[in-house]
């Protein structure tokens, strides 16, 4: 049999599987002893072939770890395929250093990225039409949401269809809210992977993975409040503020980092308004840091 493993704690895999009346089940998995010959390890998100010992208390061992699609490093699953970063518009104010970030992570990974912002129900001053237009410009899919009121969910869902994608935001931007929506009329609520894998629940934070229809599954990302950029070269930052392309042939120098070089293309851009300052101004705070880490 095949299937997914959504959760693993202490050596425990747990698998998302579906029998043959389609019917979605949670397998508790041992891995075989190849792999620790083999130096392998499973990982959440990865597709297995598995063996059912008990098919009543729905135990297995999973024999073999079928090709990965990708593979991220922190947190260590496999096969995502996109990225959703969900922040609030207002209630708490956006931290767009903090979502530059994780856009310069997905992009390390060669992950494409959706851009979330919810609590479009309480943004009376239209805050989020300025946001989606910054970030549409940078070339990132961006949608206004509201997981109260359920505005934008349906769009949101329809991105995620048949797709395993990680998610990820601050703490009190309504994260929790949204994820409930995508689980309305689904083949398994997550309940019923909480009940069968409730060892290592109140203790640390894991990866894992949630079913929220065929094929589709989003895992939810601890440790979202601080990320660092020290794997990341300062010179190759640029490469992932996708909006200077176009104006990094008009730079007098080749290498310009666009910060104090005299006629640089970016610099003459963000002055006329075609790249946001507010983009340009994190650039420059994240180059800075990135070039100070370097010195040690």
């Amino acid at each position: 049999m095949q299937g997914k493993i959504v959760k693993g704690i202490a050596g425990f895999y747990y698998v998302y599987a579906r029998d043959a009346d389609g019917r979605g089940k949670v397998y508790e998995c041992r891995a075989k002893g190849v792999f620790r010959k083999n130096h392998e390890k499973p990982l959440v998100g990865d597709d297995v072939e598995m063996e059912v010992l008990d098919p009543e208390k729905a135990l297995g061992n999973i024999i073999s770890i079928l090709p990965r699609r990708s593979v991220l490093i922190r947190p260590a699953v496999a096969n995502v395929d996109q990225a959703l970063v969900i922040f609030a518009i207002v209630k708490p104010q956006p931290n767009f250093n903090l979502l530059d970030r994780f856009l310069i992570m997905m992009g390390q990974r060669g992950l494409p990225c959706i851009i979330c912002f919810n609590k479009l129900d309480i943004d009376a001053k239209r805050q989020g039409e300025t946001y989606r237009e910054i970030y549409e410009k940078c070339g990132y899919q961006t949608l206004l949401v509201s997981a109260g009121q359920g505005q934008g969910v349906e769009e949101l869902k329809e991105l995620l269809k048949g797709k395993t994608t990680t998610v990820a935001g601050p703490s009190g931007v309504g994260k929790s809210s949204l994820i409930n929506c995508f689980q309305d009329n689904v083949v398994m609520q997550t309940g019923s992977i909480s009940e069968k894998i409730d060892r290592g629940r109140h203790t640390t934070r894991h990866s894992e993975f949630i079913v929220v229809g065929e094929d589709t599954y989003i895992l939810d990302t601890p440790g979202f409040s601080s990320l660092g950029l020290f794997d990341l070269d300062k010179n190759s930052l640029a490469e992932y503020y996708p909006e200077f392309g176009q104006f990094e042939k008009y730079c007098r120098f080749s290498g310009c980092a666009h910060v104090n070089e005299p006629v640089c293309g970016i610099r003459d851009a963000v002055e006329k308004g075609e790249i946001s300052r507010m983009r340009y101004e994190n650039y420059r705070l994240l180059y800075e840091e990135l070039r100070a880490a370097g010195k040690y």
